[in-house]
């Protein structure tokens, strides 16, 4: 499908075509405008800073306002899809997300032939910004699959706006019929500060909800309480940044995108803690045979016990378990047993050169520390600790290795470091 229009803040025209993501591609958006074309996922962690809206970021290219196409997305249960725009903000269409939800029906949904994956909420987290909150509680019935939101807006007695409180149980039904429609909205003094900003300069108030002392100006409202809805319909399109629905309850009090973005980090967090905690249990990729065959290190140097995770060249997780007959423990503060800093980054170090084994073209080679920077220990390791050590590729060229390591015991950071490494043959060692 696709809808044209002018940015709500910026007013430049752009064309917005989605199209059908393959299995596990997620949500991206693609900015067709530059050569060649810019990829950015629509993840927290390429969130850029801006007031009012959700802004996604990749180097310096950035594609303004993105919430409203997130959030019909969500609420059809759409999470794989490719959003072709060709300039740096997407069209407000009015306000609302209501002409996407309503075009991306006519296109036609497709159920794609794997399962879903799900963030569901299994502790009570909180945000907090001053007298501004959000609470996520696990799903009264978890088999149920939904995402149930509550928002308290409160704008005062004295004002146009008031307070106001809605619920929804998110379903394609229910946000089709009552969180879609309903549209962006300011006060009369925050539209000046904006226009005295430079934002907004082509709006009318037939273009977006604007509120005088005596309620709209101009513009009906669709709803008593569309304002409340509005910020409904906000919260669920950043919750998207997680990479996956989230099954749940969401408590909103006069939460904004800022807020909301924390939330969706501290869900980040407890994913990759889940992940962490799981691979002492998984199926090992590489078993300390394969690692001996990579590795030309061996007892009592040999750091690394076996290789749970491997993606690609990109990244390697592996584990090293501290017992307290380590032969370094005889001499390293035998009275209280610590485990050589030094020896930590060693382990990052060959985890490092397992992920670099991977790229074919270093096949036959060996992965030699060429530099260490921003080392830090964060803890001590002791015995009975179990080191997650994962690497990330930074670089990787012909003759030489850049990763970043981190060392982790019971999700407790112990230890980071930048490694670079130069790779020669294996037949030199």
């Amino acid at each position: 499908m696709e809808v044209e229009g002018r940015g709500l803040f910026t007013g430049e025209p752009a064309t917005l075509r989605l199209r059908p993501g393959d299995v596990g591609t997620g949500i991206t958006f693609v900015r067709t405008d530059q050569s060649p074309p810019i990829t950015i996922p629509a993840l927290v962690e390429n969130v850029s800073k801006r007031a009012r809206r959700t802004s996604l970021r990749n180097g310096t290219v950035a594609i303004e306002t993105v919430e409203h196409c997130l959030s019909a997305c969500a609420g059809l249960a759409i999470d794989n899809v490719q959003i072709e725009l060709t300039g740096n903000e997407v069209p407000a269409m009015d306000g609302s997300c209501l002409p996407l939800v309503e075009g991306l029906r006519a296109a036609g949904l497709l159920e794609q032939d794997a399962p879903q994956e799900v963030h569901v909420v299994d502790e009570v987290t909180r945000v907090v910004d001053g007298d501004s909150e959000l609470v996520a509680l696990p799903p009264l019935d978890p088999d149920a699959g939904t995402l149930e939101v509550t928002y308290d807006l409160d704008y005062g007695s004295e004002g146009p706006i008031g307070r106001q409180i809605y619920r929804v149980v998110v379903t394609p039904e229910s946000f089709e019929a009552n969180i879609a429609p309903a549209r962006t909205f300011v006060l009369q003094a925050e539209a000046d500060q904006l226009r005295a900003a430079g934002l907004g300069l082509h709006l009318t108030h037939e273009d977006i909800v604007v509120f005088g002392e005596d309620g709209p100006i101009g513009n009906p409202l669709r709803f008593p309480d569309e304002c409340v809805r509005h910020k409904i319909l906000d919260v669920i399109g950043d919750m998207m940044l997680l990479g996956c629905p989230i099954v749940g309850r969401i408590h909103a009090r006069k939460s904004g995108h800022s807020l909301n973005h924390e939330l969706v980090r501290a869900f980040d967090a407890q994913r990759a803690r889940k992940r962490r905690e799981s691979l002492a249990i998984r199926r090992p990729k590489l078993d300390i045979h394969r690692v001996q065959r990579i590795l030309p290190h061996r007892y009592p140097f040999l750091m690394i016990d076996r290789v749970t995770e491997v993606e690609g060249t990109k990244r390697a997780v592996g584990i090293k378990n501290v017992t307290i007959n380590e032969p370094f423990f005889q001499g390293h503060y035998p009275g209280d047993p610590i485990m050589p800093g030094v020896l930590v980054i060693e382990a990052l170090a060959q985890i490092g050169g397992v992920l670099l084994s991977q790229e074919l073209e270093h096949k036959g080679k060996v992965a030699v520390l060429l530099s260490l920077d921003k080392v830090k220990f964060r803890r001590a390791v002791r015995p009975g600790d179990q080191l997650i050590l994962e690497a990330e590729a930074v670089r990787v060229r012909s003759t030489t290795g850049h990763v970043r390591g981190r060392a982790r015991v019971a999700g407790e950071l112990v230890a980071e470091a930048e490694i670079k490494f130069i790779l020669t043959d294996a037949e030199a060692h």
